[in-house]
């Protein structure tokens, strides 16, 4: 699948502004701006194994589209929510566990690069990441 391969972090767009939507701390978004996050995916039918490395924790996640999982952010935030497939895009809806509040994520392939979107309380960020 088109997902399947070793992401590293090449750049982001409007992310210090996403986290403090977030409500995560200045400190904390000054260093998850820099967080040299690499993802390896790999996909097999509907199931898909992340496995998330940065500065920060190491994890590995496994969900299946469609089916609610848990999971918690870097800075503790926990959530719960799916990734369903719509077209070439992989589309998360999580709620917060703490506030209620929705997080929607997206991931695309465009060009040579893996670009994810998220958006929380209308504020909108880009990560975008090569294959590494």
């Amino acid at each position: 699948m088109a997902f399947d391969g070793t992401w590293k972090i090449d750049r982001n767009e409007n992310y210090e502004k996403f986290m403090e939507a977030m409500g995560i701390g200045m400190m904390k978004r000054k260093l998850g701006a820099h967080d040299n996050l690499k993802i390896t995916i790999q996909q097999n039918g509907d199931k898909f194994n992340v496995k998330e490395a940065s500065n920060f924790r190491n994890i590995e996640i496994e969900f299946t589209l469609g089916v609610d999982f848990e999971y918690s952010l870097a800075d503790g935030t926990e959530l719960t929510g799916a990734w369903t497939q719509e077209g070439n895009k992989l589309v998360a809806t999580f709620t917060r566990k703490d506030n209620g509040k929705v997080l929607k994520a997206t991931r695309e392939i465009v060009g040579d690069e893996l670009v994810q979107t998220y958006v929380y309380e209308g504020v909108e960020s880009k990560r975008f990441f090569k294959r590494g």
